[in-house]
């Protein structure tokens, strides 16, 4: 019998933001694969696996959750936010199209989750109102080369930009390197905004500009929106800012 293999979004971290969906396919698993903290978020079922891997890992955990739902097994891999942004999708995917035919033939499902950078936004205004793109500076799979001409252009071109994965131990220099790209193409009071753990206990966000982001405020846990030249901030005494950026930007219409 052909097993059932589940890709699931844990949505940013907050228990009430894990989907239904989600939290159904969850308790329908055999087995859970995922990178330790991540699956350190699921339920604990007593019935249930659980095989937890280092993060660099995606490859080998895809392989490994498809050959156990292969052999018959209701099987899960969870990813933090959504599976399909910077995750594990696209893993389970690429070995599907590389690996034996009886992966092709289970049953697979991507259940969507709450991506960090709606998670931020959401806390902080509407700063992606408009147009806008996701890019990771981890250049872990990518040159750094080609991470600065998607900056160069999505910046050029007006689109707020969400950074993810912008620092880690092994990357310590990127971030910097980005905003002082980012710097000679929008202007010094454009909005930025950091979002670290939101969802978690340890959440915190800030708002600075673009001319005073300072990169030792990121780790790997934060997530930064750069807004774009149209993006605004509304002060509230005693409260948080909101950002935004409008709908009819650039004049124009919606």
């Amino acid at each position: 019998m052909s097993g059932r293999l589940a890709v699931v979004g844990l949505g940013p971290g907050d228990a009430r933001q894990l989907t239904p969906e989600a939290a159904d396919a969850l308790a329908a698993a055999d087995a859970l694969y995922g990178y330790g903290p991540y699956l350190a978020r699921a339920p604990v079922r007593p019935w249930q696996e659980r095989h937890a891997s280092d993060n660099r890992e995606e490859t080998a955990r895809a392989a490994a959750a498809l050959g156990h739902a292969a052999r018959g097994a209701s099987v899960a891999v969870v990813s933090g936010g959504d599976p399909g942004v910077f995750a594990m999708a696209a893993a389970v995917c690429g070995e599907i199209e590389s690996g034996p035919v009886a992966w092709r033939e289970l049953d697979l499902t991507i259940v969507p989750g709450i991506t960090a950078m709606l998670a931020v936004a959401a806390r902080i205004g509407a700063p992606l109102g408009h147009d806008f793109c996701a890019l990771s500076l981890s250049d872990n799979l990518k040159s750094w080369e080609l991470i600065e001409r998607r900056l160069d252009a999505a910046a050029g071109a007006g689109f707020v930009l969400a950074l993810y994965n912008p620092v880690s131990r092994a990357r310590p220099w990127q971030l910097g390197a980005a905003l002082e790209r980012l710097r000679r193409i929008l202007p010094a009071t454009t909005p930025v905004v950091f979002g670290r753990a939101v969802g978690r206990p340890d959440e915190a966000t800030a708002v600075t500009t673009l001319a005073a982001a300072d990169p030792s405020a990121a780790d790997m846990a934060t997530l930064i929106i750069v807004g774009s030249a149209e993006t605004r901030v509304i002060a509230r005494p005693g409260r948080q800012p909101l950002v935004y950026t409008p709908r009819a930007a650039c004049g124009a219409s919606a």
